[in-house]
């Protein structure tokens, strides 16, 4: 036993060097040998506490000085593997005579490495397992319920030291505990590194074909001699930059030509690769005016200004005559009742009719001259209609409303806007001359426009 503890401190100085890891799928078969030692649970242990039996000062250890275990597992994912194990011993028989028998047990357990719970530790690689096994003790057997622990430590990338130690509780004509200690070594199986070339398979983008550490695992080819191998670049047929995968970046804006909507000319990311000359946010490519910085809305292009007065034609309502934006582009000119007086005078009808005379009409487009010069809607008139005393009263009254409404129409028409004019008949009720002579009835046959305060 003496001999077993050496060993066993032995083999954890070794264990200090190593920095492998765990089985894994890249070395999914595993296989050990080693020696163990078990210790058959007794009334005499009780008094020793709980653990009497789990360590190796009983006097009923029993170890055979020879390879005595064995185990074959399988990786299956997720960290848990199967694991069938099978281990050969000397025992004092737990019942009836006391004379050392032989023990056989065929374990099958399910083990999972607590590295894949806590992160990879290098060398030192833990375990809890679980399972049942088949267990011959001289010419019985029962079956065994299974739970242990251990770990390997491993000293290269395919071969460590193996310590398992673990708890079973068999079941034959007298059930018994049995407490069972291993050490040995483990190797991992697999296609580490399947083409030979020193990249391991998890490592090695082309695992089937030899190649070079610094191109992945893939041989030198580079059909486009632009210092990305072929097997990592994207573009293997046109010379790029690694930074891209091998994909080209013509202009150099450092935007892949796959990405870039201009390809051959630099340009900004914010628009895909492609210039913007006046630096409004508009590709030059959709830009009307690229040299001249303009809104998106307006194709890039500034909005035109005929007058050049600071208020844009679209809301401009004197596009051609300076204004300021307060009376929307227009001239403040304020027209007083005075000079509307002077140009309206002469504003005459026929006999019976509300039909706009020759004469008046050169006088109505001086009026609408005067008018438009100030298109501020504050500015309103009232076109009021008169008529001499011929006819009936209530014809009359008709008769200047229509004559009323004949005068803001043709006014209309020379651009005044309509809503700065309202209309009114006033009939025969405020005449300006008398009714007794046919020149005063002329004068009384009238439109006068006037200022509303």
């Amino acid at each position: 036993m003496k001999h077993l503890k050496i060993a066993v401190l032995a083999l954890l100085l070794i264990t200090s060097l190593g920095n492998a890891n765990a089985q894994d799928k890249e070395n999914p078969w595993g296989f050990s040998l080693g020696v163990n030692a078990i210790d058959i649970s007794t009334s005499s242990d009780a008094t020793s506490g709980y653990f009497g039996s789990y360590d190796f000062n009983g006097n009923d250890v029993n170890a055979v000085p020879w390879l005595s275990k064995f185990a074959v597992t399988r990786y299956i994912g997720s960290g848990f593997s199967a694991e069938l194990a099978g281990s050969l011993n000397k025992v004092d028989k737990p019942w009836g005579s006391s004379a050392n028998v032989t023990f056989f047990g065929l374990d099958l357990n399910a083990k999972y490495d607590l590295n894949n719970l806590f992160g990879q530790t290098g060398w030192f690689d833990p375990f809890l397992y679980v399972g049942v096994g088949e267990n011959w003790v001289g010419t019985e057997n029962g079956v065994s319920l299974n739970v242990g622990a251990g770990f390997n430590a491993w000293i290269s990338d395919n071969v460590g030291i193996n310590f398992t130690s673990g708890y079973k509780k068999v079941n034959t004509p007298i059930d018994f505990d049995m407490y069972q200690h291993s050490v040995g070594i483990v190797w991992k199986l697999g296609n580490k590194d399947t083409d030979g070339d020193g990249v391991s398979n998890k490592e090695d983008k082309c695992p089937n074909e030899a190649g070079l550490a610094e191109f992945g695992g893939c041989p030198d080819t580079d059909a486009d001699k632009d210092g990305v191998s072929d097997c990592c670049d994207k573009c293997p047929d046109v010379p790029g930059l690694p930074e891209f995968d091998g994909c080209p970046d013509t202009d150099g804006d450092g935007i892949p030509d796959a990405k870039d909507k201009c390809p051959t000319v630099a340009g900004l990311k914010a628009l895909h690769g492609c210039p913007d000359k006046d630096g409004d946010g508009v590709a030059d490519g959709d830009d009307a005016c690229p040299e001249v910085p303009g809104p998106k809305g307006n194709s890039g292009c500034p909005y035109k200004d005929t007058d050049e007065d600071g208020v844009i034609d679209i809301i401009d309502r004197c596009v051609e005559v300076p204004g300021p934006a307060s009376n929307e582009g227009c001239p403040e000119v304020f027209v007083d009742q005075e000079t509307v007086n002077q140009a309206a005078r002469g504003i005459n009808f026929d006999t019976g009719k509300s039909v706009i005379r020759p004469d008046a009409a050169a006088i109505l487009d001086n009026v609408a001259t005067i008018l438009n010069q100030n298109q501020n809607l504050q500015f309103r008139f009232s076109v009021e209609g008169h008529t001499d005393s011929t006819g009936s009263a209530a014809r009359n009254m008709t008769l200047s409303a229509d004559r009323a409404n004949a005068v803001k129409a043709y006014l209309v028409n020379k651009g005044v806007s309509a809503n700065r004019l309202s209309t009114q008949g006033f009939g025969q009720t405020a005449p300006i001359d008398s009714n007794a002579t046919r020149e005063g009835r002329f004068n009384n046959r009238r439109v006068e426009i006037n200022q509303i305060k």
